[in-house]
């Protein structure tokens, strides 16, 4: 039965075409819409995770209240013993030190004086060829001229930053800057080469130095303003990060301000209520873009139904059951549900996938973007992306025609030669 109704509906493509179509584009809406959203949600997650505070941050209480306004003064003492100490109680996770730090870059000339000098935005961590920052980072594919520091006093600068200067790698620079103190600081480094992030706020001015010059050069032995700590999971999960955390804080000091504190990335980022709303944002406009799909393919199965009102009547003039007639508009239902959710979920994945491989570059659109994003939107295609557009295309098709066919059972044998002679 299904074979010889498959026939009918590919040979009349006016009960067909338009329904396919339908549920076809609506399916392809949802899961694009989805994936989309799951992707530019990963995006955000992953460039404050590596640029801002980790999938967790061990700090002193001090720094982690203050935020974004924390300074070197606030700083973490007993950093290796307290690396030490992370690495051995939480093996799996990859754990790194931090230090920002703020100043004047100066470049001299050829007699040593002043050339230009511009404020810059540092950070100081491990370059040491073994480290994960490097990974972490993308320190090697972002590299956009000269090489990644080898010795000790080489610096990166992002690759705007240095044309702007009108530096290139091999020349000196001296950073003008204050120690954890309070006391003024200089430091001269060699520029070794300079990267590329794509992140609009790092590119503009940033600074990458090795965090034991830093050391040595703000006044802080075995100081750091933070322990980073990322999962060894894909993505970021709040629920594993809050257990670590927990498990960190528990038995220590809350009354000392300089006592370490491990805070997750939904709170060390400041960002918790972004979180939460996007995440609500994300399921609400989901959610519509389904409803909407199901309300439109439901009235397509009801429209469809009604312009069939005497083709039905001559099926049972002519003595076909009302039940048969039933089941056949069901089935004809879920064959145009099927097709069409099977092609609106596979244009749907190749529209996501090439948006995950290749991405959007919206790096002209926020010149003077603060919020630390990837400069490519890209999408992310999971395994929900498969069945969250396929589902309601399949059943929205096929309910509209269920209730709509109940039509069926109420036309009155005695009325249908009247009913097909007007």
């Amino acid at each position: 039965m299904l074979t010889f109704l498959a026939k009918g509906l590919l040979r009349d493509r006016s009960r067909s075409l338009f329904p396919l179509l339908t549920v076809a584009i609506g399916v392809t809406l949802v899961v694009f819409m989805d994936s989309y959203l799951r992707g530019a949600t990963d995006a955000m997650f992953a460039a404050t995770a590596s640029f801002v505070c980790g999938h967790v941050r061990v700090a002193t209480r001090a720094y982690a209240k203050a935020g974004a306004d924390a300074t070197n003064e606030l700083a973490l003492l007993g950093v290796d013993s307290i690396l030490g100490e992370l690495k051995r109680d939480f093996p799996d996770v990859t754990w790194t030190l931090r230090t920002r730090f703020g100043g004047l870059v100066d470049v001299p000339d050829s007699m040593g004086e002043t050339r230009v000098q511009s404020p810059a935005a540092g950070m100081a961590i491990d370059l040491s060829p073994e480290s994960p920052e490097r990974k972490i980072l993308r320190l090697e594919q972002s590299l956009a001229s000269g090489h990644l520091p080898s010795a000790p006093g080489e610096v990166l600068l992002s690759d705007d930053f240095a044309r702007r200067l009108d530096v290139k790698p091999g020349d000196k620079l001296t950073l003008v800057s204050s120690t954890m103190n309070g006391s003024m600081a200089t430091y001269n480094f060699t520029l070794s080469g300079t990267v590329r992030f794509g992140v609009s706020a790092m590119d503009r001015g940033a600074v990458l130095a090795d965090i034991n010059d830093i050391q040595q050069a703000l006044d802080m032995p075995d100081a750091a303003d933070a322990v980073f700590g990322f999962l060894p999971v894909a993505g970021y999960d709040d629920r594993l990060a809050s257990r670590l955390a927990a498990r960190f804080n528990s038995g220590r000091d809350t009354t000392d301000r300089y006592a370490p504190v491990m805070e997750t990335m939904r709170l060390a980022s400041g960002l918790g209520s972004m979180f939460d709303l996007i995440g609500a944002a994300t399921g609400l406009i989901v959610s519509i873009f389904i409803v909407a799909m199901a309300v439109v393919l439901w009235n397509a199965g009801l429209m469809g139904s009604l312009r069939r009102y005497g083709e039905v009547g001559v099926r049972l003039a002519i003595g076909e059951s009302k039940p048969a007639v039933y089941r056949s508009l069901l089935a004809e239902s879920f064959l145009i549900g099927l097709a069409g959710s099977v092609l609106g979920t596979l244009a749907g994945l190749g529209l996501g996938y090439y948006l995950q491989e290749v991405g959007i570059d919206i790096s002209g659109m926020m010149p003077n973007a603060t919020v630390v994003i990837d400069d490519v939107l890209r999408a992310r295609v999971t395994p929900v992306s498969v069945y969250i557009g396929f589902v309601p295309g399949l059943l929205a098709t096929f309910v509209g025609a269920a209730i709509s066919g109940l039509g069926v059972f109420k036309r009155q044998t005695a009325m249908l030669a009247k009913e097909l002679g007007s």
